[in-house]
């Protein structure tokens, strides 16, 4: 259990993904490039390649990112954010896209 405080710190915003590679010598790594509203799109690095027969699919996708986590090294990338998405212990898995009408990159969840 954590305290309200403690969640609060956690900035999560929609993005746009623009861009999507497959990131090389690697089954499970892709390459997002997110915009968030802000000068210069985010760069993300996401472990879920396996889910998408044609990660292409994913172009054009608003998704939740957690927005406010030190960037990290993966095979010499920076992953600049981390993509919300859900799975199950028997392997069904979803990202999140907003229900409603499309909504500006960078919305703030709240």
């Amino acid at each position: 259990m954590i305290a309200i405080d403690d969640f609060s710190k956690v900035d999560m915003n929609i993005g746009h993904i623009t861009a999507v590679e497959p990131v090389p010598d690697t089954d499970r790594l892709l390459r997002l490039t997110v915009d968030f509203g802000e000068a210069e799109p985010r760069q993300v690095v996401s472990g879920i390649a396996e889910y998408f027969e044609d990660p292409q699919v994913l172009v054009g996708k608003q998704c939740p990112f957690v927005t406010n986590l030190e960037p990290r090294m993966i095979r010499g990338l920076e992953s600049q954010a981390m993509i919300v998405a859900v799975h199950t212990d028997d392997g069904a898995f979803s990202i999140l896209e907003p229900t409603m009408a499309e909504m500006p990159a960078g919305t703030k969840l709240n």
